[in-house]
């Protein structure tokens, strides 16, 4: 299953790429489970310095945009299926 992590505080540009992620996990037919990081100390544990920022598998793949919903599609394509 794969893990998706929305990092960010709770704008509406963290709820527009929770919804893209979902859309796109969706699309490629993943089982995911997604979680929204919204402690800021959490956050930064990440490194990331700008939200919103998308974490697959606890490894940050975007932050500081919205990437579109192929752009997401994209990056779970490329990573390694277990």
């Amino acid at each position: 299953m794969t893990k998706l992590q929305i990092l960010g505080t709770g704008c509406p540009k963290c709820g527009k790429l929770a919804e893209m992620a979902e859309k796109a996990a969706k699309s490629l037919g993943l089982e995911y489970r997604l979680e929204k990081v919204t402690d800021i100390r959490a956050i930064m544990r990440f490194g990331v310095m700008m939200t919103p920022a998308l974490a697959v598998d606890g490894v940050v793949k975007v932050s500081g945009k919205v990437p579109s919903e192929k752009e997401i599609r994209k990056i779970l394509s490329d990573r390694p299926i277990p």
